[in-house]
C-alpha cells in the first residue's frame, strides 16, 4: 500500500517531473496517465524493442498530427498500424488547410456551403475527395509508368510519403525514417477507392495484402521484445495486438480510449483482455489510459522527449 501523495507544482517545473508524480496521486485518469507515462519512457529506452504505434484515422484531422509527426522524427517508433483515413487526412492536409469548427455546427448548412465536419474540424468539400483523387490517380500513373503492378498497403503508404513534399506529414516522415505503415483495412476510404478505380482502367494492377503480411512476420520473428502504443481502438488496435501474439504478446502496451467495455467491443477492451488471447504478456508492462488523445498524447510524448 502507498500513500496518496499531494502533487507539488512550482515555477519551471518541468512536463516530466509533473507526469513522475501522478502516478502516486490517487486519482483517477492521472494516476493511470502517470503509469503510461512510465511504461512508454521505459519501451523506447528498451533497444531491443519492436515498438508500435496505431492509431485511428480522425486524430489526424486535427493538431495531434504534429505530435505524432515528432515522435517519428525522434524515431520512436518502428511500425506504425493505421486505417485508410489517416492517410486521407495526411494527403488532404498536406494539399491544402483544415479549420476549426464546432460540434454544434448545422450540418445541412455545411453541407449545401461545401464542407464536411469532422467532430469540431471542418474541411472543404474539394480539399478532400477531389484533392486526393487527383494526387492518387498521378502517383499510381507514374509508379505504372516505371514497372510496378502489384504493392502491398505499406508500400502504398512509402509511395505516397515520397511523392509528398510537406514536412507536416505523417506519411513524408515515416518514408524517410524508414518507418513501415500498414493500412489494413485500406480499402476502406478515399485513398483505397482511388486504387480501385486505377484498377478499373490497368485491369495487371494488384493489391495485394499478402506482402504486408510477409513483412510483418519478418519483423515481429526477429523481434526480441516488442510493445505498443495503441490510440483509440478497432482495426489498427486489433491488427496490432494479432500480430504480437505470434510473439506470445506484447512486453509493453499502452492504450488510450474513450470506448467502454461493458459491450464487450475491441474498442473498449482493455489491455487486461488481451493477455487471456495471448496478445499481451501477463508480465507485461501495461496499462489502459481513459481520455481524449488529443489530450494525452501531447502529455505523453512531451515528457518522453524531455527524458529520452
Amino acid at each position: 500500500m502507498k500513500p496518496v501523495k499531494d502533487i507539488r507544482l512550482w515555477p519551471g517545473i518541468k512536463l516530466s517531473e509533473l507526469m513522475e508524480q501522478l502516478e502516486e496521486s490517487g486519482g483517477f485518469t492521472a494516476r493511470y496517465l502517470g503509469i503510461a507515462s512510465r511504461i512508454l519512457k521505459s519501451m523506447l529506452k528498451d533497444e531491443l524493442c519492436l515498438r508500435f504505434l496505431s492509431f485511428v484515422g480522425a486524430p489526424i484531422a486535427t493538431g495531434l498530427r504534429g505530435v505524432l509527426v515528432e515522435a517519428i522524427k525522434r524515431g520512436f517508433f518502428n511500425v506504425i498500424i493505421t486505417t485508410c483515413g489517416a492517410l486521407d487526412h495526411d494527403i488532404a492536409r498536406s494539399l491544402s488547410n483544415y479549420y476549426n469548427g464546432d460540434f454544434w455546427m448545422d450540418d445541412s448548412k455545411l453541407r449545401e456551403e461545401g464542407y464536411h465536419r469532422l467532430g469540431s474540424v471542418l474541411v472543404k468539400l474539394e480539399s478532400y475527395g477531389p484533392a486526393i483523387e487527383k494526387f492518387m490517380q498521378e502517383l499510381l500513373e507514374e509508379v505504372y509508368e516505371k514497372g510496378v503492378r502489384e504493392v502491398g498497403s505499406f508500400e502504398i503508404a512509402r509511395l505516397i510519403g515520397e511523392r509528398i513534399q510537406d514536412e507536416n506529414s505523417i506519411l513524408y516522415w515515416a518514408a524517410r525514417k524508414n518507418v513501415k505503415i500498414f493500412i489494413p483495412g485500406i480499402m476502406d476510404g478515399a485513398v483505397g477507392t482511388q486504387l480501385w478505380l486505377f484498377h478499373q482502367r490497368h485491369r495487371d494492377f494488384k493489391l495485394n495484402l499478402f506482402r504486408d503480411a510477409d513483412m510483418l512476420a519478418d519483423l515481429i520473428f526477429t523481434a526480441k521484445r516488442t510493445g505498443a502504443l495503441m490510440i483509440g481502438g478497432g482495426i489498427s488496435k486489433h491488427h496490432t495486438l494479432w500480430w504480437n501474439q505470434f510473439k506470445e504478446g506484447l512486453d509493453y502496451a499502452i492504450y488510450i480510449t474513450t470506448a467502454c467495455e461493458y459491450d464487450g467491443s475491441l474498442s473498449g477492451a482493455r489491455v487486461a483482455e488481451a493477455v487471456s488471447w495471448m496478445k499481451v504478456k501477463p508480465q507485461a508492462m501495461k496499462v489502459t489510459v481513459y481520455g481524449d488523445a488529443t489530450i494525452i498524447l501531447p502529455l505523453l510524448i512531451a515528457s518522453a522527449l524531455e527524458d529520452v
